[in-house]
């Protein structure tokens, strides 16, 4: 099978996707750590359905969320709507920012389907874990963007559809 880039490749171009992304549609800082989220999560998961055979989910503290959304919104409170909204949004806009940065790594264009949001923690199923990037705020407050590969998947490369 081809492959498009290396782990290590893909990792550095999701880190700083999310940092951006996050720094400037919700006023937060994220920076990588060895902190897991706590207890009360929620997770939204998104598939790329061409180009590349992979899936990204974010998995974080509820409260981050919550206040990210408070921020992007310019709002006191979210509804649990709205927070499940800001969430979805927040991912599309990451992955249009990772596939942009895809695109000119490898010149393979991307897409990706809709996100889907899901309270508590999701893993896809005949999907595993590539790799996790860890994350804390100045609050403590932790996240994860785990990128999946099909279960078959081996190598420490990204998989492209051929």
């Amino acid at each position: 099978m081809n492959t498009a880039m290396t782990k290590e490749s893909l990792a550095q171009i999701l880190d700083q996707a999310l940092q951006e992304v996050t720094e400037c549609t919700a006023g937060v800082c994220l920076r990588q750590g060895d902190q897991p989220p706590g207890e009360d999560l929620c997770t939204v998961h998104i598939t790329f359905d061409k180009g590349f055979s992979t899936s990204l989910t974010l998995c974080a503290d509820k409260s981050l969320l919550a206040r990210m959304a408070r921020n992007s919104f310019h709002e006191d409170e979210v509804t649990p709507e709205d927070l499940e909204e800001f969430c979805k949004e927040y991912l599309n806009v990451l992955c249009g920012k990772v596939t942009g940065a895809m695109f000119q790594a490898t010149h393979i264009p991307a897409h990706f389907g809709q996100p889907v949001f899901y309270q508590g923690r999701y893993e896809p199923e005949g999907q595993e874990v590539q790799f996790i990037l860890t994350y804390s705020d100045e609050h403590s407050e932790g996240a994860q963007l785990i990128h999946h590969v099909p279960s078959s998947q081996e190598n420490g490369a990204v998989p492209i559809e051929t």
